[in-house]
């Protein structure tokens, strides 16, 4: 059975966190659900914390409080789309957000969500199938991702969807319980 998560790009965490971050090669996906351990929700958060201004040495209460301050909270990643029967992995394209994520609902209107460039993955129409492609575009036939994709039937769209709100959801309990294990204190006025 086709599934749907919602993943992020683990970043190169090169200056430290100021809490534990799970051990992931830069450039591999962190799923996020809520069997994520407290490790990976360190992780996405380091990686959402990548993306603004915080002063050295700030420390995890600054940090948080900066996330929090944030208007728009970027991380790359969106939706990966597996095939356990083949193997086959669509992962999001460079750029991609997951903040993003409720744009794949488009296809249920017969648009292509924008999944991102390099490799340019894209939906198409196939019959009753949504072919997920991972090199799609201008490249599609050249290169390594070449006729690389997945087929799934479009009336599974909208129950994959509700399961990814489901772990989305799910991740945000994990989140929750990360920050209080770890102590962190509730923020003062924004």
């Amino acid at each position: 059975m086709i599934t749907m998560e919602a993943v992020i790009e683990v970043p190169a965490v090169t200056d430290g966190s100021p809490w534990p971050v799970a051990a992931m090669a830069p450039g591999s996906w962190l799923m996020l659900n809520a069997g994520c351990a407290g490790d990976q929700v360190g992780l996405f958060v380091t990686a959402l914390a990548g993306r603004i201004e915080v002063q050295p040495p700030d420390g995890r209460d600054e940090v948080v409080n900066a996330l929090l301050a944030d208007e728009f909270l970027i991380a790359a990643g969106d939706l990966q789309v597996r095939d356990p029967t083949t193997g086959t992995v669509m992962t999001p394209g460079c750029c991609a957000g997951l903040e993003d994520w409720r744009d794949w609902a488009q296809v249920l209107i017969g648009d292509s969500p924008w999944l991102g460039h390099d490799p340019g993955p894209e939906v198409e129409f196939v019959s009753d199938d949504l072919r997920v492609r991972q090199d799609g575009g201008e490249t599609r036939h050249r290169g390594r991702w070449a006729g690389v994709h997945v087929d799934l039937p479009q009336s599974a769209l909208p129950g994959l969807l509700i399961g990814v709100q489901r772990d989305l959801v799910g991740f945000l309990d994990a989140l929750t319980g990360w920050a209080t294990r770890i102590g962190l204190q509730r923020p003062g006025p924004l």
